[in-house]
């Protein structure tokens, strides 16, 4: 039976809450809280995330047939498990992800910065994480903002150069967990259309557009994610 983990990454509350109608909706699933997001160290890169990961899921016995379910931080942590540890890994479901070094804004790390240093700069993002997650329903929203609160603007600041470091270009044509891809169309940062790299480069991989949703699927249009992910367990 597979077993689905849920990967939560900078935004949309920068945790576990991010999946909380994945949780409900399917049993036995897990959505670990990484470290040094509520509490704990950060790790410096990707790749000790994995590890991290691998050791916590380890810990629970939770060894093979995994699924992993991630975006931003968490779809390259998955992207990363399923090339290193592939024979513990059934199928990797992914979106709003690069298999390289993303090209951001100008401004983007600035604004984490200031945040941590002056209130004006920290209200700005705060505001900025409302206008990231305004497909979000309202009330969901703003339990992840007082996430946001508790966690900061220093944690998003390093997962962001994290993500931005991270380039498996060279090996995504030896993924061999089956891979599904996921992309909002409607993303409020207007991110370019990495996923569609990853999806040329993986034989096999199945790519999907939602309308509706943006950087945060599974929190914005729950119902239309959760079917697409038993679709594809269904599958493995």
């Amino acid at each position: 039976m597979s077993q689905l983990v849920f990967l939560h990454g900078p935004g949309a509350g920068a945790c576990a809450d991010a999946f909380h109608h994945q949780l409900e909706h399917f049993p036995n699933s897990v959505a670990p809280t990484l470290p040094g997001h509520l509490e704990g160290s950060r790790c410096p890169d990707v790749a000790r995330y994995t590890d991290w990961v691998r050791g916590w899921l380890w810990a629970q016995g939770l060894k093979h047939d995994l699924v992993l379910v991630g975006y931003t931080l968490g779809a390259s942590i998955a992207l990363q498990y399923g090339l290193d540890y592939p024979d513990e890994v059934k199928g990797l479901v992914v979106m709003t992800v690069a298999a390289r070094p993303k090209t951001r804004p100008a401004g983007t790390y600035e604004l984490r910065l200031r945040a941590a240093e002056d209130p004006k700069g920290y209200e700005e993002w705060l505001a900025y994480q409302r206008h990231a997650m305004k497909l979000v329903k309202p009330d969901v929203r703003e339990r992840l903002i007082e996430r946001h609160r508790q966690v900061g603007p220093l944690s998003q600041f390093h997962d962001l150069k994290a993500i931005d470091a991270f380039d498996v270009r060279d090996r995504l044509a030896m993924l061999e967990p089956k891979l599904l891809i996921l992309r909002g169309m409607d993303d409020p940062t207007n991110p370019p259309e990495y996923e569609k790299e990853i999806h040329d480069a993986v034989p096999g991989s199945r790519y999907v557009k939602l309308s509706g949703a943006g950087h945060f699927p599974p929190t914005e249009i729950p119902d239309e994610v959760n079917a697409l992910i038993e679709e594809f367990v269904a599958t493995l």
